[in-house]
């Protein structure tokens, strides 16, 4: 399974995010690494919805219909209100609906 988290340079969010993905991928029984991609100008990411995006075999987990936001930070709603990260319970559903795609091809 591919996966790939994607920030800008100066998120504020991405070491957290690292370890929200890490905490989540252990919580679910997946072990597998991801990749840390730095989006700028100069390395542009069609789709990209802002920092941090959490994708799978190129898919968006937390998809905002087609929207880009250029380089700037995300926000996610989450049980408490809007925040720069998604909360655990909705990222560990979002990697194992992906999980299930990518396993049975759909």
């Amino acid at each position: 399974m591919k996966l790939e988290l994607l920030v800008v340079a100066t998120c504020p969010h991405q070491a957290a995010a690292e370890n929200l993905l890490r905490t989540a991928l252990a919580d679910i029984g997946v072990a597998t690494d991801f990749q840390v991609i730095t989006v700028s100008d100069e390395q542009p990411e069609p789709g990209f919805a802002g920092s941090p995006t959490f994708r799978v075999e190129g898919v968006d987990l937390f998809p905002v219909g087609g929207q880009t936001a250029g380089l700037s930070c995300r926000l996610y709603r989450s049980e408490s209100g809007l925040s720069g990260l998604p909360d655990l319970r909705a990222l560990r559903q979002a990697l194992k609906r992906a999980a299930d795609r990518v396993h049975t091809g759909t």
